[in-house]
């Protein structure tokens, strides 16, 4: 497969979660170049990106500004979990 043709596949979701909020909200979603803009973003922000083809298949079936549905909340809380116990050990050593 040539690069153009993976570019044009990619698949990219950001999210947010704010204090308040029940769940994460999608803020950015996109195909393409527009997804290789989100993951160039995060990275320059020194933003975790995790990559997962079946969980952003079901994230790109929410609209943007509208939370997770209920069925992602674990899948998601297991990722923030263990990027909150990655930030711990940064700052424990």
């Amino acid at each position: 497969m040539n690069q153009t043709h993976k570019n044009l596949n990619q698949q990219a979701i950001a999210l947010a979660y704010e204090s308040g909020d029940y769940a994460p909200r999608v803020v950015a979603k996109g195909k393409g170049l527009v997804a290789e803009q989100i993951i160039a973003l995060a990275k320059q922000n020194q933003v975790f990106v995790h990559e997962s083809k079946d969980l952003v298949a079901l994230l790109m079936q929410v609209d943007l500004d509208q939370h997770i549905p209920p069925e992602l909340y674990l899948a998601i809380a297991e990722i923030l979990a263990w990027l909150y116990q990655l930030e711990e050990d940064k700052v424990s050593n």
